[in-house]
């Protein structure tokens, strides 16, 4: 599971057996959610309370491209 970033304790990865659409996945404790990128949308959540799903969004939308890169890279490098 290749980690893009840890951030607040929020684990943001994805992983290696990963399909498009491009997503991420976050991981804090027991709890997960799975966010698709473009556009960023919110697909499944196990756990996290509404305000932080707000804290997280705002964190992928800051972050988007960098995540994007992180998923190309890795999916285009492992063909």
């Amino acid at each position: 599971m290749p980690t893009i970033f840890i951030i607040f304790g929020y684990r943001f990865q994805f992983y290696s057996n990963d399909h498009t659409p491009i997503h991420v996945h976050v991981i804090k404790g027991r709890a997960k959610a799975k966010y698709n990128l473009f556009p960023v949308e919110l697909i499944d959540n196990h756990g996290f309370k509404s305000q932080e799903l707000k804290l997280i969004e705002s964190i992928i939308e800051e972050n988007v491209e960098t995540i994007a890169q992180h998923w190309n890279m890795f999916f285009n490098n492992n063909k």
